[in-house]
């Protein structure tokens, strides 16, 4: 069994479901949305088979990490 979408799809998986992972699990996102950072950061998620969007994740640039 895959753990992540990507190994579903080289494995032809189509019918993935990721397993269910807590937000306190992985940390939020402090970079930009748009920038190479935030990218990068997405990239990790979907290679770890995190889910991509955390609640907390930076959205503007008003938005300050504490």
């Amino acid at each position: 069994m895959p753990s992540t979408i990507l190994e579903a799809i080289r494995l032809g998986v189509w019918n993935f479901e990721p397993d269910d992972v807590q937000f306190k699990e992985f940390d939020a996102c402090c970079a930009m949305p748009g920038t190479t950072d935030k990218v990068s950061a997405l990239a990790e998620r979907v290679r770890l088979g995190l889910p991509l969007w955390h609640p907390e994740d930076r959205l503007t640039f008003d938005d300050r990490m504490e």
